[in-house]
């Protein structure tokens, strides 16, 4: 493991040579951290020379509340936000693994949470992901679940807040989604792992065919550490690069050593020599 000392010299070092390609901003997890809605995580995210967190809004509670409805959790968030001068890059509702947007009308009410407590972070972009029994399984739960995402929208726009869709769909299928939406606040969250180990696209294919205006943020994963893995990251940024975007890419990278501190240092050093 390395000491206290090591993780701030180290994260003063990436501080001064904070990756960056084309306004590709690099941030993290705070469930990468082990850190999980815990404002602790944004002084961590600084040391280790992140320019941004994604923070996890949490499961409800006995009382059925989000931990991050909580409003002196949401002034401590901030707080420490301003003290370390690193921005919530956006906020990742994870509750919709469990209360599914294709059937559960109590679904459409824990986003429009979401979106109140991604606004009170000054956040910018809530991540929509359900995966497991509530992942969308075929063209007629993509076009329910778009016809919520539109319905969802104005509250979003209006809070200055873009629904990000994160999703194991084809471009071809989040373009359709975004079409029926029609909204600049929904927007697609895409992950390159999920795309290339799960889905079996080619992510620098998607990425130029979605193009800068349907992405909102990316996620950056393999399976093992980055770089040897399947994702061809060169060619990822190559295309990131060649759209344009400006933006944050979070990582949501695994531990294969069991020693998270040092994998994760690993992978961020591998991104700040490519870029």
């Amino acid at each position: 493991m390395l000491s206290r000392r090591e993780l701030l010299l180290a994260g003063a070092a990436r501080s001064q040579a904070a990756p960056q390609s084309s306004g590709l901003k690099i941030g993290v997890m705070d469930g990468i951290l082990k850190l999980s809605s815990r404002p602790e995580a944004i002084g961590r995210a600084r040391q280790f020379g992140f320019e941004g967190l994604q923070v996890t809004l949490g499961r409800p509670d006995d009382s059925n509340r989000l931990p991050l409805e909580d409003p002196v959790l949401q002034a401590r968030y901030l707080e420490e936000a301003r003290k370390h001068a690193l921005p919530i890059n956006s906020t990742y509702i994870d509750v919709l693994h469990l209360s599914c947007l294709k059937n559960d009308p109590a679904a459409p009410g824990w986003v429009r949470r979401g979106i109140e407590i991604t606004r009170k972070l000054n956040a910018g972009i809530l991540m929509t992901v359900f995966f497991g029994k509530c992942a969308i399984e075929n063209r007629r739960e993509l076009d329910y679940v778009a016809d919520l995402f539109r319905e969802l929208a104005p509250e979003a726009r209006r809070a200055g807040v873009i629904l990000g869709f994160e999703n194991l769909l084809a471009a071809e299928d989040n373009a359709r989604a975004m079409d029926r939406v029609a909204s600049d606040a929904f927007k697609i969250y895409y992950d390159v792992g999920n795309a290339r180990n799960r889905v079996g696209v080619d992510p620098a294919r998607e990425i130029r065919f979605l193009g800068r205006d349907r992405i909102c943020q990316f996620h950056f994963k393999d399976e093992g550490y980055l770089g040897e893995g399947k994702v061809d990251f060169p060619a990822v940024l190559a295309a990131i690069r060649e759209i344009g975007f400006s933006g944050f890419a979070n990582l949501e990278t695994g531990s294969p050593s069991g020693n998270a501190e040092a994998d994760l240092t690993r992978n961020f050093d591998y991104l700040r020599r490519l870029l």
